[in-house]
């Protein structure tokens, strides 16, 4: 990782702070930026930056500097969302709209400058999480380019000044991600939700698909910045004569979807890898038809970012049965292990794991052990036996499930509760599938899921915002030989009034110190105010979206229902500012630095998975201007 991407210390900040930076990256080039030129902030995506302007002290002084509306909503798309975190670059912003177009403002005052309109997929769900940077000559007089791709698979290139078509990119500034691939993708899903990572002159992407049987590859690709056209693929279901093929039992690895990389990849610039995240193979529930640990599935993957090849992985869920995909990208850190400082990969599960691995090696820094799991009795289904546990950290995450983890705020929503678990089975962690249900915990939207993590470098901690929300799982027999199984039941477990069916808190936020393998507090994130209005202590709340953390000894995060911004204190979790949002911030916010003026940006969308009403706006905030005599 090369902290030289990272953002500027504040004309405020003390040298001491800076100093300690300098001690922790000895090894590598610091020049610091005022900038937030990746959506994670940095190439390893720590979202981590040493400004202090804001801080403990002044937080509360917080106010609204501009807002701007992007437009793109349509009654035709519903529960549109906005999940962009804007990046920011010579003072200038890049974001996105709810229906994808891609627009540049003035970082200072919200004054546009530019917008380019896609004009796809009007009609469609859209999720996207950002765009990336790219620059010649170091951005001074070069070529600065804008790279993003659509969720229908489209890769653009635009004049990052003009926000016009690169002609040398592609077709006149588009590539037809679609194009090359194997197979018929026609009424597939193909594209691009999350923003793409950039090394020298390459632009890499990962890939959102269908979950189902019939699914389009999850191969993660590079192309050429400049002209557009394919560098390298990493096949993450290996064919024949590649590593990990024999994971496969017999033919099941052909036509195989899923596999995918759609959390967006991270960047080691000093050594030249690029880290990936996979999700499970298709069909999500039922793995009959691909006998064995499924390869590359479910694993993190280091590549050579010049070439696509493998350099290690570590598989963290054999032969997936519950949709979990690793949700996040792999955070890149740094820790001390045994008095040395170690270079390092964190990746957060949907399960509430923290696996942490040894950057260069692949090897996990703490202990890993094969642990037995319950078995599927599903005609045709051979589970895994064993999952991976890590020994430290301890899970950020309620796992399994029994009848003492019953809501408790009211008899009513406990009884409720209760008679919606007749037939079904449940127990601990990676009780599978079956054909009466099946009641999991997490379930598919976590423990964590694309919100992902925050690490702060000067104290080794790892900020993550979580989910306690069961999952009831029936599969039912079809008529279809080639699917033999489906979902027929794929419903959160509520009670009576749509609260979550378990013991609060229903959404959290963690501390983990990843030097010891400790939490360090949990706080519940969020609450339901007619809850509290009835006595019963805030619940936390379901939330997508996730956090930032600054030299100010603060974080920052949106994410829940109750539509509110806050800032914790880094160190002790104490909730210290929160501001009612127009529209809930299911959104990573962002940081920098304008004129010696710190600024925090999130964007209000709404909408999504968590159904609320649905927005476009982005809103800056920043401490009072003092008056110049």
């Amino acid at each position: 990782m090369k902290y030289s991407q990272d953002c500027k210390l504040s004309r405020h900040s003390a040298a001491w702070t800076f100093s300690l930076l300098l001690l922790l990256f000895s090894d590598q080039a610091v020049t610091p930026q005022t900038d937030w030129p990746y959506v994670g902030g940095d190439p390893g995506a720590m979202r981590y930056c040493p400004l202090d302007q804001i801080n403990r002290e002044n937080v509360q002084k917080l106010q609204v500097a501009w807002t701007f509306h992007t437009g793109g909503l349509s009654p035709e798309v519903r529960n549109s969302a906005i999940q962009c975190t804007p990046i920011v670059v010579e003072g200038v912003m890049y974001l996105t709209s709810p229906d994808t177009q891609v627009i540049a403002l003035d970082a200072a005052t919200g004054r546009e400058l530019w917008r380019f309109d896609p004009q796809r997929s009007r009609h469609r769900h859209l999720y996207h999480r950002g765009v990336a940077y790219w620059s010649e000559s170091g951005g001074q007089g070069g070529k600065q380019r804008i790279l993003f791709a659509t969720p229908d698979g489209y890769l653009y290139s635009l004049d990052a000044r003009t926000g016009r078509l690169d002609p040398a990119f592609g077709r006149e500034g588009i590539v037809d991600l679609r194009e090359g691939i194997e197979g018929d993708l026609s009424g597939l899903i193909y594209g691009v939700s999350s923003a793409p990572a950039i090394f020298e002159d390459l632009v890499i992407v990962g890939f959102s698909l269908d979950e189902s049987y019939v699914a389009g590859p999850g191969d993660v690709r590079a192309f050429s910045v400049r002209t557009g056209k394919e560098v390298w693929r990493f096949h993450t279901v290996p064919r024949p004569g590649e590593f990990g093929h024999e994971t496969w039992r017999g033919e099941s690895w052909k036509d195989r979807g899923g596999v995918n990389n759609w959390s967006g990849a991270t960047l080691d610039l000093k050594r030249g890898l690029v880290f990936v995240s996979t999700g499970s193979a298709g069909f999500d529930f039922y793995g009959g038809d691909r006998h064995g640990d499924n390869l590359f599935a479910n694993s993190v993957i280091a590549l050579e970012a010049r070439t696509g090849k493998r350099v290690w992985h570590y598989q963290l869920v054999h032969h997936d049965l519950w949709d979990y995909d690793l949700p996040a990208p792999p955070t890149l850190v740094r820790v001390t292990h045994q008095g040395r400082g170690i270079d390092a990969v964190a990746q957060i599960t949907k399960q509430g794991f923290v696996f942490l691995f040894d950057r260069v090696t692949g090897k996990p820094l703490f202990e890993m052990v094969e642990r037995p799991v319950p078995s599927s009795d599903v005609p045709g289904e051979k589970s895994s036996a064993t999952q991976p546990f890590p020994v430290k950290p301890p899970p950020f995450a309620h796992q399994g499930f029994t009848e003492d983890d019953l809501t408790n705020i009211s008899r009513e929503a406990r009884a409720a509760v209760r008679a919606k678990l007749e037939g079904a089975r449940f127990g601990p962690l990676y009780t599978p599938p079956s054909l009466s249900g099946t009641i999991y915990s997490p379930g598919t939207i976590g423990g964590g899921n694309w919100s992902g993590a925050a690490f702060d470098p000067r104290t080794g901690l790892l900020y993550v915002n979580a989910n306690n929300l069961p999952r009831l799982v029936r599969l039912g027999l079809t008529s279809d030989p080639r699917a033999p199984y489906w979902d027929y039941g794929y419903l959160r477990l509520t009670d009576q009034e749509g609260y979550p069916g378990v013991k609060p808190p229903w959404g959290t936020l963690t501390a983990i110190d990843l030097n010891r393998g400790e939490i360090r507090w949990q706080v519940p994130l969020g609450e339901f105010p007619e809850l509290t209005r009835r006595g019963i202590a805030p619940t936390g709340t379901p939330n997508l979206g996730g956090s930032i953390v600054t030299a100010g000894g603060l974080v920052f995060i949106g994410a829940t229902m109750d539509e509110k911004f806050r800032a914790f204190d880094s160190v002790t979790g104490k909730l210290l500012w929160e501001y009612k949002l127009p529209f809930g911030g299911y959104a990573t916010p962002c940081t920098y630095s304008v004129g010696g003026r710190q600024y925090v940006v999130i964007a209000a969308g709404g909408g999504g998975k968590l159904g609320t009403k649905s927005g476009d706006a982005y809103l800056a905030f920043a401490l009072p201007e003092t008056k110049k005599r």
